[in-house]
């Protein structure tokens, strides 16, 4: 899996080790194998503070399609934790909408008629 990190902010740029190796961890345990995945981290308000640290995650997958998710927290660590539990959420749902739903083939099953 090709993973970029994107981060124009040095505290932000500091985390990409953890974040790549949290993020690989995450998709073993929901066993899936994207292709890639991008993950961004902003400071959409500069210096001024708050709640303010947002982490972007687009993962292209098989099963789940293209997922974007956005987090946005107080700290760095906070907003990636925040999106990447998102994102497990999203693709465990994903997996379970595949196993219980397989497709069908076109036949439509109705209820057999009542003997009223």
């Amino acid at each position: 899996m090709q993973v970029h990190f994107e981060s124009r902010d040095p505290e932000g740029a500091q985390l990409r080790e953890l974040v790549i190796e949290r993020l690989r961890f995450a998709l073993r345990r929901v066993d899936l194998r994207p292709a890639s995945a991008h993950i961004s981290l902003s400071d959409t308000n500069g210096p001024r503070g708050g709640i303010d640290k947002r982490c972007t995650l687009s993962l292209n997958t098989q099963g789940a399609g293209h997922l974007v998710i956005h987090a946005s927290a107080s700290s760095w660590r906070a907003s990636f934790e925040l999106a990447l539990a998102r994102l497990a959420r999203n693709l465990v749902r994903a997996w379970q909408r595949q196993r219980s739903h397989p497709r069908s083939n076109g036949k439509r099953h109705l209820p057999a008629p009542s003997a009223d």
